[in-house]
């Protein structure tokens, strides 16, 4: 008779330590992309030249309104 289920523990510690990796790679690249990592050179100053021409809105023609016309009886 079996005495019960035979349970290996292997440690596990591997887990958190790719998490931690992970969890770095990540801040990495969003202080990268952020711009608080610069590998450009340019010291955190940047120049961005924003210009764009809006397109004038006008409002749609509508036609004037028709004079009434006189009813077709005469009267």
């Amino acid at each position: 008779m079996a005495d019960g289920p035979t349970v290996v523990n292997s440690g596990g510690g591997g887990g958190g330590a790719v998490a931690a990796v992970v969890a770095i790679i990540g801040l990495v690249i969003v202080l990268f992309f952020t711009g608080v990592i610069d590998f450009g050179g340019t010291g955190g100053t940047r120049n961005v030249d924003v210009d764009f021409n809006l397109p004038k809105v006008e409002s749609p023609s509508t036609p004037a309104p028709a004079a009434p016309s006189a009813p077709a009886d005469g009267g």
